[in-house]
């Protein structure tokens, strides 16, 4: 299947990630329909013109039509939903996802699955601290990453179409990782940044410290305000590999105590000449 504005799309879960993915497909001409179980999420997304269909039940016309799936739901209801309504999805349907770890839950998902569905596990690299639909934007995915973890059950054709559903999103680089090597980066570059937020906002309990901050504490716990539901139901999939993170930055933070310690200025120096040379890899190009 390739990704064409004939292709019938149904967003399974109508808050931060699925609405902006609504609003980025249907700005675009795509056929966007929505399942959601709060009616506000869909009569918001009618009114926006976000989706031309939407149900607050498994509808199963919308189910039977939709070629590609989106799932925008947390991790255990990924498992859940397939296992419930599969039945009802058309032969040859794909099915991709948004969730934030994919170690525990891709290898079930594709077990349980329909030998005529195929599962692409996908995460997009982008959201907001604040949730719900109306808070979507068609603009969320501009210039961020889009990771594809395919795993040998998949096809070529079906990931290819998830990369397509990348590109069709506005994600400036698209990535490969297996469920493996998805989960050992996230869990440094997102799940533990979001543990030194959560720890720098916790630890000091100091009153009205919000009457002396700078930007660089604002910038530094921006992520702080966080969903709890969701985030500790991500920190608890992949925690393995989180405490390893969790590990290897504390033993970061030990090595430059011992240096402020030890009143060692040129090792300081270095670690903070080191920091500065890898942070520039992670600036996005100016626009000429």
């Amino acid at each position: 299947m390739k990704l064409t504005k004939e292709t019938n799309i149904l967003i399974v879960g109508l808050g931060l990630l699925g609405g902006s993915y609504a609003r980025a497909l249907s700005e675009q001409g795509y056929a966007v329909a929505a399942l959601d179980t709060r009616p506000g999420a869909i009569e918001y997304g009618l009114s926006e013109g976000m989706i031309y269909a939407g149900s607050t039940a498994p509808d199963k016309d919308l189910l039977g039509k939709a070629d590609l799936v989106v799932l925008a739901l947390y991790p255990h209801l990924v498992i859940s939903w397939l296992r419930d309504y599969q039945h009802l999805l058309s032969p040859g349907t794909c099915i991709t996802d948004v969730t934030g770890v994919k170690g525990t839950i891709v290898g079930e998902v594709q077990a349980l699955l329909r030998p005529d569905l195929e599962f692409i596990a996908a995460h997009p690299m982008a959201g907001r601290e604040v949730g719900g639909v109306e808070n979507s934007r068609a603009d969320l995915f501009r210039g961020a990453n889009y990771i594809v973890v395919p795993t040998e059950r998949n096809t070529e054709e079906g990931v290819a179409l998830c990369e397509a559903l990348g590109r069709a999103l506005g994600f400036a680089r698209i990535s490969r990782l297996s469920p493996e090597e998805h989960d050992a980066v996230i869990g440094f570059v997102s799940q533990l940044t979001h543990c030194i937020a959560v720890s720098l906002m916790t630890c000091n309990r100091q009153e009205h410290l919000e009457d002396y901050t700078g930007d660089s504490f604002r910038d530094l716990t921006r992520i702080a305000r966080i969903n709890d539901e969701l985030w500790s139901e991500l920190f608890l999939f992949n925690r393995e590999e989180l405490l390893r993170q969790i590990d290897l930055f504390s033993h970061e933070l030990s090595t430059l105590r011992s240096y402020l310690e030890a009143g060692d200025r040129e090792a300081i120096r270095a670690m903070m000449r080191l920091s500065t040379a890898r942070r520039a890899l992670f600036d996005k190009p100016t626009q000429a």
